[in-house]
């Protein structure tokens, strides 16, 4: 039996007046998954709360950096037809350009044996609210975010760094190795490929 509420997309709606893109899926035995992606990142926090209201817990944070759209060569228009203005740059649900810097936060709530994902869009050296007054368990992926990207996390009670040396800069991951290719083993295999080349072998 499901514990997500029949009326939670009202409910989530009512305290994010900047809009939510809502979906939900069940299980043949019932369990539900909730897709929540809000048009302003700064409803998170209320959003939140009224899940804590509901009992969920936060059981894992995801933060990431999606590349930029590849660029689609623009067709010729047909004899007669007018050219298509430029669109202009991909974006996502409430308007974060998505250019390959910004950021796709998501937090993902267990009601009791149902999920509910929240996401959030933030721009590059944006901030977001920290949801620790809520859920302890925010309180290390928060202090990882901040560390590894250039996004501030307003309101953490000890934003101190969890694994990288305080002297270098912010965001060295993303300067050096974005985080999405160090987690998928992409840049130990391009390293490797670096090297077997200066040797003259094959990869």
């Amino acid at each position: 039996m499901t514990r997500v509420p029949e009326d939670l997309e009202s409910r989530l709606a009512a305290v994010a007046p900047g809009g939510i893109d809502y979906s939900e899926a069940a299980d043949v035995h019932g369990t539900k998954v909730v897709w929540v992606a809000l048009a302003d990142k700064d409803a998170l926090l209320p959003v939140a709360t009224v899940l804590h209201e509901l009992g969920a817990r936060l059981s894992m944070t995801c933060a990431s950096q999606p590349p930029a759209p590849e660029e689609e060569e623009a067709e010729e228009p047909a004899e007669g037809e007018e050219a298509k203005a430029d669109e202009g740059p991909r974006a996502s649900f409430g308007g974060t350009v998505l250019d390959g810097t910004s950021y796709e936060l998501a937090y993902h709530f267990d009601l009791d044996g149902d999920t509910v994902t929240v996401i959030a869009h933030v721009s590059q050296g944006g901030e977001i609210d920290s949801l620790t007054p809520l859920f302890r368990t925010a309180d290390w992926s928060e202090r990882e975010m901040m560390e590894l990207y250039a996004l501030t996390v307003r309101s953490h009670p000890d934003p101190r760094r969890l694994f990288i040396d305080p002297t270098i800069d912010a965001a060295v991951f993303e300067r050096l190795i974005p985080f999405s290719t160090l987690v998928n083993a992409a840049s130990t295999k391009g390293l490797w490929e670096k090297i077997l080349n200066k040797k003259g072998g094959a990869a």
